[in-house]
């Protein structure tokens, strides 16, 4: 082009015909580049969000399925205590629909007995715990219906069924496998629900089959871990490879008539399910967590599907479970389309007034940069779940209760693990309630901070995250705690006991002569462990009601009144701070307190590893327990003790358990002083050798591999927060 054609069209540009064809021309070319860099931007961005939540769903969906099916080997482990038909009915539907109580996913836990006797508690009408027992009659089964309330049974109704557990599916799988084991999907008996069950024999020494013990698992109860949709419209169910229903969100609002026939996920009449299972029969499909895409009858899907599979309450379990999401793609991209919009009618204006064009080209640029920015900021939030406390990353949380969790961590640096507690969000929840929480759990800390001897729990750090989460850091301890030893093997050895004793009165010991009293002392408070090549040490926990110098008490004497309060007193006793079973009297009664309480409650475990049982047996409600902890005599130690017991012990004991505070050890380190100089022969000492066969023959079961929710299993029980411990090993921590 010569230099007189350029001139020439230099002029024609910037003459106002060439204005007015020019710059509504490149408004309209800038428009429509922005339009396609923004449309294509926050697609990218709303698709990534997407994933990044589908695949979060998915990870914590089938945590929490594996976590339920994993409560199966807890269970039945208890269920083997009880599978004796000479057991009282009333204790073992008490016992029974305790273990149920607070088991997300369980429905049902029985026991059967080859004469067809059945006993069990299952989720009732309204998800109300029941307790039946069944047996078979010359005119059908007679099963009688109970309620549980404070701690005993109370008669619902009385029926005559069909039914026979030795004919149901479960009954006759365990007879030809004979060891623990998990059913196909099958409908239940009364609620004609599918479900799944974990089922394992008893057999008694001879071979001879002693009872069946079951852990059950219905689409209602399961489908409480998938009712959290990661995106609006979003539908979450489990199933097996071949379309039978697991879990489902709508489960209880399914129309289907009571027959034995499987639900299938044809019966949801879903057409993006339709599309799912054609995926899904495809030969190798879904091995591990994938993302696709879905072409529905009725539009367009993206959904995840993850196997849930691997070993599940220690038995291996084939990967045919899966957990699948499912959104439409109008959801996701619903804010593109608005964009495309808006873009387009500005594009038109822009084509009107160039002056306007350009300014509402501006808004728009602003508007599309919002859009894109809180795209991305829906994704950082949603990875911000895989957090890092310090110096520590969490790997698998081991438990949860009112107030707070303990994760397992991993120093980052060190590789070294850990346990640590932090408050639990939903405990924040209540604006009144945070200052106290943080309070008790700073004080619990600085507590634990102050204590030096071994056989209290080590605290490692302490502080705030970013978000202003309360967190410490202490040891991971291998063992199990007291209640469950005894659960688990029965009455200890004397020896073992004195030697139990002694390191409790340790950890005691040192918190009295601070000025602290725990309050709290009790069987899943001391934890047993081993540690290297040292086997049997005590560690004392939970420190969250520990009473300091600072606190203020009341200025009662000590005596004990001569009638325990009517209702009104009652109703403050069950606000009180302790558990009942292991209190003193004057900690029942508000009384002032010193070390001597923490003896009493000391006194209390120690029979409880002797015998296996309480000092008095639960009857009713708590008011009548506590009761008897004030008033009654306590029974003759020596009697319910089978094995060797040292008069010196029994001594002991029964002063450790006065009434009158001047008649107890005046201190742990007077407790211990006086255990030490107990003569226990040679045949009944407890040594390092008995100590280590014990620990070589303790198999826990194994945790299940789990991280913090960063696209893995996290593996999230729920428990107490008074009993939480930081232990692996045994698989208790709440």
């Amino acid at each position: 082009m010569t230099e007189s054609r350029r001139a020439k069209l230099a002029a024609a540009l910037a003459s106002p015909i060439g204005v007015l064809i020019t710059v509504p021309l490149l408004v309209m070319a800038v428009g429509v580049s922005i339009l396609l860099v923004g449309r294509d931007a926050t697609r990218s961005a709303s698709q990534s969000m997407a994933q990044k939540q589908l695949t979060e769903q998915a990870s914590s969906i089938t945590a929490d399925v594996a976590f339920a099916l994993d409560q199966a080997a807890p269970i039945l482990e208890r269920l083997r205590v009880l599978a004796d038909p000479s057991r009282p009915l009333e204790d073992v539907l008490v016992r029974i629909h305790d273990l149920i109580v607070g088991r997300p996913g369980v429905s049902y836990a029985s026991i059967s007995f080859p004469d067809g006797t059945f006993r069990g508690a299952y989720l009732g009408e309204q998800r109300r715990i029941e307790a039946q027992e069944s047996r078979i009659a010359a005119r059908g089964t007679e099963v009688k219906r109970f309620t549980v309330n404070g701690g005993a049974i109370v008669p619902l109704r009385d029926e005559i069924t069909s039914y026979d557990p030795r004919k149901r599916s479960f009954y006759q799988l365990v007879q030809k496998t004979r060891t623990r084991t998990w059913t196909e999907p099958y409908t239940f008996f009364d609620s004609h629900e599918t479900g799944i069950t974990c089922t394992e024999p008893l057999y008694d020494a001879a071979g001879n089959l002693v009872a069946v013990l079951t852990v059950d698992f219905d689409v209602g109860a399961l489908s409480t871990f998938v009712s959290r949709p990661a995106l609006d419209e979003a539908r979450t169910l489990v199933s097996t490879r071949d379309g039978v229903i697991l879990a489902y969100p709508a489960a209880d609002k399914l129309a289907l008539p009571a027959s034995d026939k499987l639900l299938r996920y044809t019966d949801l009449r879903d057409p993006s399910l339709d599309a799912l299972y054609r995926k899904l029969a495809q030969p190798g499909f879904a091995s591990a967590l994938e993302l696709v895409n879905l072409d529905a009858s009725d539009g367009e899907y993206l959904a995840s599907i993850a196997p849930i599979g691997g070993k599940r309450a220690g038995v291996d379990v084939p990967l045919d479970w899966y957990v699948a999401t499912v959104v439409p793609e109008r959801t996701l991209l619903g804010p593109t389309h608005a964009l495309e919009r808006s873009s387009v009618i500005a594009s038109g204006g822009a084509l009107t007034v160039a002056v306007g064009i350009a300014l509402i080209l501006a808004w728009n640029l602003v508007r599309m940069r919002r859009q894109v920015a809180a795209s991305r900021a829906q994704a950082k939030k949603a990875e911000a779940r895989a957090r890092e406390l310090g110096a520590y990353k969490l790997v698998a949380r081991l438990g949860a209760g009112g107030m707070g969790e303990v994760w397992r961590a991993e120093h980052r640096l060190l590789a070294r693990s850990a346990a640590i507690k932090l408050i639990r969000p939903e405990a924040l929840a209540d604006p009144d309630a945070v200052p106290e929480i943080r309070e008790r759990f700073r004080r619990e800390a600085q507590v634990l901070a102050s204590m030096k001897s071994r056989h209290t729990i080590g605290l490692f750090d302490y502080g705030v995250t970013d978000d202003g989460v309360f967190y410490y850091v202490m040891e991971l301890l291998d063992g199990l705690d007291l209640e469950s030893l005894v659960i688990r093997d029965g009455a200890q050895p004397a020896a073992r006991v004195i030697e139990i004793l002694i390191q409790a009165c340790s950890s005691l010991a040192e918190a009295h002569e601070a000025g602290l009293l725990h309050r709290d002392i009790k069987p899943p408070n001391l934890m047993l462990c081993r540690a290297a090549d040292e086997h049997d040490i005590i560690k004392l926990l939970d420190f969250g009601i520990v009473m300091t110098p600072n606190d203020t008490l009341p200025s009662a004497p000590l005596a004990l009144p001569d009638k325990l309060p009517e209702t009104p007193k009652l109703t403050q006793l069950g606000a009180m701070l302790g558990t009942p079973g292991f209190m003193a009297p004057e900690q029942i009664l508000g009384m002032q307190l010193d070390g001597r309480a923490d003896v009493y409650a000391l006194g209390c475990v120690a029979w409880w590893l002797l015998t296996g049982k309480e000092v008095f047996q639960r009857e009713g409600a708590d008011a009548k327990l506590l009761h008897r902890h004030i008033y009654d005599p306590i029974p003759s130690l020596d009697a319910k003790v089978r094995g060797w017991l040292p008069t010196e012990l029994e001594s002991i004991i029964e002063s450790c358990l006065a009434k009158d505070v001047e008649k107890r050890p005046t201190d742990a380190r007077h407790l211990a002083a006086m255990l030490k100089v107990i003569a226990i022969p040679a045949e009944h000492t407890w040594t390092e050798q008995k100590a280590l066969a014990w620990w070589t023959a303790y198999k826990p079961p194994a945790p299940a591999p789990a991280v913090a929710p960063s696209g893995v299993e996290l593996i999230v029980p729920a428990g107490s927060d008074v009993a939480m411990s930081p232990t692996v090993t045994a698989g208790r921590s709440g």
